[in-house]
Formats: structure tokens, C-alpha cells, sequence
């Protein structure tokens, strides 16, 4: 299959022949290939990421896919927003190539290796969400090898995700550079997510003031609180501003994310934390 000229200003990939091939053409004319992977329903954190690898690359392909191998039942795969034409018009003069699969070239009939990971998936995110970081290990794997990019770029809003993509390609020896880009805040200091849209007005201002909560805790241990107690107190701040849950609110090893024993940070640490509020789980976290 041909790539899709039509559709939009920016061409597509549907398959990995079709990537292949436009990758195989870059290479031979001497330029270097950054992959920006995301889900989709595009927003200025995403675009700084394709910015970023402008910068470093000659060539940048953004992917297109919502991964279903990542999604719990229970969570919003089906409601994920899908915009795909609307991504295309933002990327336009800035990205090369959109690679935008469906399920099936991805999951073919038959499919049954999984990528899985120990130590670095295993707290936070991984308590709350068991298959989740199997799910992104898998589809990032295939990601990179089908586009063999020089350089792969996700956000640092997504710390663990990060850390778990860059623990893989170590250990897998895929030849390739992971790169974090700096999260982009709002007005008021919330993390762009796709999710932000979710959020009713009234939840939208009390996830404005997450950021500052965990700025301000950070401080606190900074300064020589005791994590346990710094994190407490930022806990009951959170649900007191309406948040219904909160999954958690933990200062970490910034590589590792193993636990301080000592109840101090001993090594470079990030603070990270989840939480819901209504229909809404948001995430976000800071270096201390």
C-alpha cells in the first residue's frame, strides 16, 4: 500500500512496509530519523516534543495509535479521544511523516509476545495498573524497530513510562537514543493531557492547584522534611481540594523509582503522584 498523499497535507503510513520504505529512502540520502510515538488527540506538550526532534533529526515521523494492550477493562480505551485528521492539520510543516496503523497491522491474528519488565514497573503506576506498562513496552518495541529511528522522544510528564522505555531498550541493546521533553503546563500549572478535557470547570480548577501542592511538598522535603511526612501532608491537601482518590503521592529514586529507606532522598528524586477527581485520573510530578 502506497503512502496516503490525499487525505492530508502531511502523508501517512499504514503499514510497516509503507514506513519502511520512507525511512529506507531518508536513510539513503544520508538524514538522520527522530519517532515521536503518541495516542493521538494532539496538544501543545505533544508538539513540543516534535519540536524537540526537529531539533535533533533531520527527518521526524510522529505515530498515531491508540494501544489497546495498555488499557485495563476497566479503563477508557473505547472513550479515548480519536482525532486523527485534527492531528494531522498540527502537524503540519512540522513533522515529516504521520505513521498511523490500526490495530490489526499492529496485533496481527496469531500475536503472542509481550515485552514485560521487573523492578522499574513494579511501584506507582505498576500497583494500580498491573498489565499497563507490559501494554507500552510491547507496542513502543514495535514501534522502534519498525521505524529503526536514531532517536525516540517521549515526555517527562509520563516519568515512569520514560524510565521504563529507557530500562528496555538497555536491556534489549535496541540501538537507539531515548529522550525526555520537558512537561508543558497550562496557565495555572496543570500538565497537558488529553484527558484535561474530561474535566468539568469546577474539576478543572481544583487540578490547577495539583502542581502547586506538589511543588510546594517537594520544597518541604528539600528543605528537610521527612518524606513520609512531607508526602502525608500533601495527601490530605489533595483530597481536601475534591479530588475522590488518591492512587499516590510518593517521592522517588528519579532513575530507579525505588523507595527512600532512610525516609530522606539520598540521590537525585522525583516526586510523583495520581490522583482522580470525578470521571478523571490525572498525573504529574516534579524533580525535588
Amino acid at each position: 500500500m502506497p503512502l496516503d498523499t490525499t487525505s492530508y497535507e502531511i502523508p501517512v503510513a499504514r503499514s510497516a512496509a509503507d514506513l519502511r520504505e520512507a525511512v529506507t529512502a531518508w536513510r539513503e540520502d544520508g538524514h538522520t530519523v527522530a519517532l515521536v510515538p503518541t495516542m493521538g488527540a494532539l496538544h501543545a506538550g505533544h508538539i513540543s516534543l516534535v519540536e524537540l526532534a526537529k531539533q535533533k533529526a533531520d527527518r521526524v515521523i510522529v505515530s498515531i495509535f491508540v494501544n489497546p494492550t495498555q488499557f485495563a477493562p476497566n479503563e477508557d480505551f473505547s472513550a479515548y479521544p480519536r482525532t486523527e485528521a485534527a492531528d494531522a492539520e498540527k502537524l503540519e510543516g512540522k513533522a515529516n511523516l504521520i505513521f498511523a496503523p490500526d490495530a490489526a497491522d499492529m496485533y496481527p491474528d496469531g500475536f503472542s509476545t509481550t515485552v514485560s519488565l521487573t523492578g522499574v514497573t513494579e511501584p506507582l503506576e505498576g500497583t494500580f495498573r498491573p498489565t499497563h506498562f507490559a501494554g507500552v513496552a510491547t507496542v513502543v518495541a514495535k514501534l522502534i524497530l519498525r521505524a529503526m529511528p536514531d532517536i525516540a522522544i517521549f515526555g517527562e510528564k509520563d516519568w515512569q513510562q520514560l524510565m521504563v522505555i529507557r530500562r528496555m531498550v538497555t536491556d534489549l541493546d535496541i540501538p537507539v537514543e531515548i529522550l525526555g521533553g520537558p512537561i508543558m503546563r497550562e496557565a495555572d500549572g496543570l500538565a497537558m493531557s488529553s484527558r484535561n478535557v474530561y474535566l468539568s470547570p469546577e474539576e478543572r480548577k481544583a487540578a490547577g492547584q495539583l502542581n502547586i501542592i506538589l511543588r510546594e511538598t517537594a520544597e518541604s522535603v528539600a528543605k528537610g522534611t521527612p518524606i513520609s511526612k512531607a508526602t502525608a501532608e500533601g495527601g490530605k491537601r489533595i483530597l481536601a481540594l475534591g479530588f475522590d482518590k488518591l492512587d499516590y503521592l510518593e517521592i522517588r529514586d528519579a532513575a530507579s523509582l525505588s523507595a527512600y529507606a532512610d525516609d530522606k532522598p539520598t540521590s537525585p528524586a522525583r516526586i510523583l503522584v495520581a490522583a482522580k477527581i470525578g470521571k478523571t485520573r490525572l498525573i504529574d510530578n516534579m524533580p525535588v
